[in-house]
């Protein structure tokens, strides 16, 4: 069975493209990261679908969903994604999100009784909001430089800015940054100007390094913006959100360090995990020794977890 493609339309008229393998499993929802799309799991979707019937979403702001500033925010897509899952099953589901896409299935999971296996990859539980996301990575990456980005005008394409500007940067030697820089700038940008309705390619850059571009180029730097200026948690208190999470919860937890300079390389620390642990009733936790993305990283690993979460099924 292969992937196919749908669009579901909001009550208010926006629009979630999703992917789809229908089969006779139960239903795994999943949500990615910011800045990629659906298409940041290709590579992990054949050996998923059999054991689940799968979903896969774009996130506003994100891929072909709508672009719609004022849904950028936990909430709205959060209550969306639930009106969808409604209208595609009368029965619990699985809901995997990744990243920022763990928050959002953290809030469909509190705010709904839709799901009976919450599966969440690394997600910033406790760490993109309020003053503790100043400590942490991707806000002085991926958030200040959509905020960047969006006040100059001398610069139009995202995927370009963001690669000359990435924090990345910072961990090449001083003495031969500037050189590097504008000579993988000069394939980015070549590679841009060639195919800029497909991911990024740099010469000599690996492929797992480049899996951060998969999708940019349908990403919109405003939804960025929110995490810069905190609006897209909406006040949002994760403490009552997780404390209302009953359902059956799996946590991938990817590898944090902290830096030379002090800033917290990784999603969320273990002192912010214990929180997350006291707060879900019935959680587990499974460590893999990687970066954020764990199922780009960590393939086979990935897949065992997460069909691991309903051996019910797989008898």
């Amino acid at each position: 069975m292969k992937l196919e493609n749908f669009k579901y339309e909001t009550n208010d008229n926006n629009l979630i493209n999703y992917y789809e393998i229908d089969n006779d499993n139960p239903i795994l929802l999943i949500i990615h990261a910011q800045s990629t799309n659906s298409s940041s799991y290709s590579d992990v979707v054949k050996d998923l679908s059999k054991r689940f019937h799968l979903i896969l979403v774009d996130c506003y702001g994100h891929g072909k969903s709508s672009h719609n500033r004022d849904k950028y925010n936990i909430v709205s897509q959060g209550d969306d994604l639930i009106d969808f899952i409604k209208s595609k099953t009368d029965e619990k589901i699985s809901v995997l999100g990744h990243s920022s896409g763990g928050l959002i299935a953290c809030y469909i999971s509190s705010r709904s009784d839709l799901c009976d296996n919450l599966i969440l990859e690394d997600p910033p539980l406790f760490s993109s909001s309020g003053e503790k996301r100043f400590d942490y990575y991707n806000y002085h990456d991926l958030s200040t430089v959509c905020h960047n980005f969006i006040n100059q005008d001398e610069e139009k394409d995202f995927v370009y800015y963001y690669f000359m500007n990435q924090y990345m940067w910072n961990f090449f030697p001083e003495s031969s940054r500037e050189k590097i820089r504008n000579k993988s700038g000069a394939s980015a940008l070549k590679y841009r100007e060639k195919h800029p309705d497909k991911p990024l390619k740099v010469r000599f850059w690996p492929k797992n390094v480049l899996e951060a571009f998969n999708g940019m180029e349908e990403y919109d730097p405003y939804f960025g913006e929110n995490f810069y200026n905190d609006s897209f948690n909406c006040d949002i208190d994760y403490a009552e959100l997780l404390s209302n999470i009953k359902c059956k919860t799996l946590f991938l937890k990817a590898n944090t360090k902290i830096g030379e300079d002090g800033i917290i390389q990784g999603a969320l620390t273990d002192d912010d995990l214990n929180q997350v642990m006291n707060l879900i009733e019935n959680i587990e936790v499974e460590y893999f020794d990687c970066g954020h993305g764990i199922h780009n990283e960590k393939k086979k690993e990935f897949v065992k977890a997460v069909i691991g979460t309903t051996k019910i099924f797989t008898i």
